[in-house]
């Protein structure tokens, strides 16, 4: 017999944004449940999944205050919750250039602050190959010879399988 692992818990502890007609942005904790082990390291610091663009000044200001320096992967989203824009780095500096670039467009913002900045690259290359036919790229992440499954994109050390087309005369 298989037991069950207790599930997590959320615990708010405050609220950080209202807009007193829609959205309100709460900020808290996953606890643990019972049984699950605790040794686990996390792969994210804190992150937030489609927030209201109207929130990204307060959530900033909070986020500050735990974390001077937010460097981590965002993502941009429109009103139909699809990935405009992904990238890495100082995160609501970029989030807020593209929401002045594009405020029409631009509704929700995802953000994750990493734990370690060594895996910022991967987590963005995986989100782009992910959502790649919607996203807009700026000017510098094209360029000639990017393409999918181009495994030069991420870390060294990383074991990896890769497709070969066999070269010559197709049958």
């Amino acid at each position: 017999m298989v037991k069950k692992k207790a599930k997590l818990t959320k615990r708010v502890s405050e609220k950080v944004f209202t807009d007193n007609e829609t959205w309100t942005v709460q900020y808290g904790e996953l606890k643990r449940g019972k049984g699950r082990p605790g040794g686990a390291q996390h792969l994210f610091n804190v992150l937030g999944e489609k927030l209201p663009f109207t929130a990204l000044q307060d959530v900033k200001k909070h986020v500050l205050k735990q974390f001077p320096k937010p460097q981590g992967v965002y993502v941009a989203h429109d009103s139909m919750g699809c990935p405009r824009y992904i990238g890495r780095g100082n995160v609501f500096a970029r989030l807020e250039s593209r929401w002045k670039a594009k405020p029409l467009e631009l509704c929700y913002f995802s953000f994750y602050l990493v734990s370690e900045k060594k895996h910022e690259r991967e987590i963005e290359t995986l989100l782009i190959r992910a959502a790649g036919f919607l996203l807009e790229f700026n000017e510098k992440k094209k360029r000639v010879g990017i393409s999918h499954g181009n495994i030069n994109d991420y870390e060294a050390g990383t074991f990896f399988y890769e497709r070969q087309r066999k070269k010559g005369k197709r049958v």
